[in-house]
């Protein structure tokens, strides 16, 4: 029986955000609404999504020893998280964001402060660490780790998830996408990898280069669920009420999905509970604040029907 149900390898940030009236032109004072400190970082939120519905999980990253990382680490032991495979360098900074939400539309702009963390060496996985885990759950970042890990994941029969977000396709990940089985993708990551702007074409093409499932998110346009041999579907977004804030709302969506395929549900009932768990996030600020429990997403899902039909 494997240790964790799903390990996650990326970066772990600590998010300031503010729930503001509007988005600063130049100089001014303005009072926030809201303000909150929490973890942040897609694969890192994903995780936590994860434990939150009842996943085992465990989070291997580089954080500094600052009062960041014990802030980021304390996040991940609250959760349920196992924090015992993150690599604490003293005398190091971890990875900060500060984050403006407007409010109303939940429209968001990111001040992003990388960490002074080095990269993780394939050498520093240890024995038996990807093995231990029945999915292992990535995005490219600690790229020679992340590498070495797909590889180790594949020989092992370890499932591995790649989460391809908005703005992030780098041409050294078609190294990586004949390694994956699970790839969860924005529209963006999706058009710019394939050369598609259609998702349904994409998804397709996607599927050629090895994954056995790929899902092509696209915000309040849903999301497109391509299994290899199957036709695709599409999975209608649940309308937010309120909408406060989409920060973590893809994040959301990948644990929820994931957690979904470990049950063995169907994968129409993957993709509902996926986007049930991306508005349900999206009524609160910040990446993990709104993440549902299991029971509150299926209590969400029994009424609340999709509110935005396919495009």
């Amino acid at each position: 029986m494997s240790t964790y149900d799903v390990l996650g390898l990326g970066v772990s940030t600590l998010d300031i955000l503010a729930l503001v009236d509007h988005f600063p032109a130049g100089e001014e004072v303005q009072r926030a609404d809201d303000l909150t400190l929490q973890g942040g970082g897609p694969v890192a939120t994903a995780i936590v999504a994860l434990a939150r519905l009842g996943a085992r999980t465990a989070m291997f990253d580089a954080i500094g020893g600052d009062w960041r990382g014990r802030m980021i680490c304390d996040g991940f032991s609250r959760e349920g998280v196992d924090p015992t495979h993150l690599l604490v360098h003293e005398g190091c900074s971890s990875a900060t964001a500060c984050i403006l939400v407007e409010r109303g539309t939940g429209a968001r702009t990111i001040i992003y402060l990388p960490g002074t963390t080095p990269e993780i060496h394939p050498q520093a996985l240890a024995p038996g660490l990807i093995e231990s885990a029945r999915i292992l759950h990535l995005n490219g970042r600690h790229w020679d780790a992340c590498l070495a890990a797909s590889r180790r994941a594949r020989e092992a029969g370890v499932r591995v998830s790649f989460d391809g977000g908005a703005g992030r396709f780098r041409p050294e990940i078609r190294q990586l996408m004949p390694l994956v089985d699970i790839a969860i993708v924005a529209r963006d990551f999706a058009a710019k990898y394939t050369g598609e702007e259609a998702p349904t074409r994409a998804a397709q093409s996607l599927l050629r280069e090895g994954p056995g499932l790929v899902v092509v998110t696209d915000g309040v346009r849903g999301s497109w669920v391509a299994p290899a041999e199957v036709p695709i579907f599409h999975q209608p977004a649940f309308q937010a009420h309120p909408l406060v804030d989409t920060t973590g709302c893809g994040d959301a969506y990948h644990g929820a999905f994931l957690f979904a395929l470990l049950g063995g549900r169907p994968l129409e009932d993957a993709a509902a509970l996926a986007s049930a768990a991306a508005a349900l996030n999206a009524q609160h600020l910040g990446a993990r604040q709104g993440l549902p429990t299991l029971e509150e997403a299926e209590t969400f899902l029994a009424s609340s029907p999709p509110q935005h039909p396919a495009p």
